[in-house]
């Protein structure tokens, strides 16, 4: 009479497994319950390939999971990168993938691929620049906050112009960094902006600050005042109801130029649309007295 095989369990103790281990699992044929059939072990555990590996194996499927376990604090932040230039790009790209708490999802040269990235990678920054060709950095800028208001947005640019800066602020930035900063700079600042802080570059905080207190001494409360010449120079036609086509005939510029310098204009008034120009011209005096 035959004796009846026996399964064999989860050892009772961890056991240490080989590199062979680490790669593959090895499962032996199964003893015959003497009708044709493997014996099922009915009990809890795994059965080992050689009667001493099930304990090891158990123990890094344990670790797995709690890798797939961790919160969304531990994950790196998602980044959206947006320059015109593909060689800023690229060098941004490879900086910030050498971090390990950064993970660049997607990248735009434009404010609509831009925008239509933050659509499709719902990424937790966008590292901006100001200059873009089809539309402002900043009309960007307010397009991914308007629609998506958990993505924050730092800019990194060679502008140092407080007008921008100020537009910016109010387009909805949490940061706003020069591109000559240091790089251990740019890291810091995406890093608090990533915790909910908001940073600048310490030369536009001290351009930020002399502004305030221009604004607090009542010397400084015209909008119009952060218009550039052209910018001064388009601002009437658009009040007029002019197309981009027909203002930018009229003052020598391409039609693209043009858009840049509205949406540029909408962002230093803080108006949405354009339409909401004429209104603005006719309560501000925007214009200065001939001498």
């Amino acid at each position: 009479m035959s004796s009846r095989a026996r399964p064999v369990r989860c050892c009772p103790r961890p056991i240490a497994a080989s590199s062979r281990d680490q790669v593959r699992v090895l499962v032996p044929a199964a003893p015959s319950n003497g009708h044709g059939g493997p014996v099922i072990d009915p009990g809890p555990g795994l059965i080992p390939a050689d009667g001493t590996r099930s304990c090891a194996i158990a123990a890094a499927l344990s670790t797995a999971h709690a890798d797939l376990s961790m919160s969304d604090t531990d994950r790196p932040l998602r980044l959206l990168v947006v320059d015109d230039h593909e060689v800023v790009r690229r060098g941004l790209i490879a900086f910030l993938d050498r971090h390990g708490q950064f993970e660049v999802v997607a990248e735009a040269g434009t404010c609509a691929e831009a925008v239509s990235q933050a659509r499709r990678h719902l990424p937790d920054l966008v590292l901006m620049d100001i200059r873009l060709p089809d539309a402002s950095g900043i009309e960007a800028c307010r397009l991914v906050r308007d629609e998506f208001p958990a993505t924050q947005v730092v800019f990194l640019t060679s502008s140092p112009d407080e007008a921008d800066v100020f537009a910016a602020i109010i387009a909805g930035a949490r940061g706003y960094v020069l591109k000559q900063t240091r790089s251990v700079e740019l890291v810091r600042t995406l890093e608090a902006v990533g915790r909910g802080e908001s940073l600048l570059d310490p030369i536009v905080t001290g351009m930020v600050l002399q502004r305030i207190r221009r604004i607090a001494s009542g010397g400084d409360a015209e909008p119009a005042n952060d218009l550039t010449v052209r910018e001064r120079e388009i601002l009437p036609l658009l009040a007029a109801g002019q197309t981009n086509k027909e203002i930018a005939a009229a003052v020598f510029l391409s039609a693209k130029t043009v858009k840049n310098y509205v949406s540029s204009i909408l962002a230093k008034l803080g108006l949405d649309r354009r339409t909401q120009v004429p209104a603005f011209v006719a309560e501000h005096e925007t214009g200065r007295p001939d001498e």
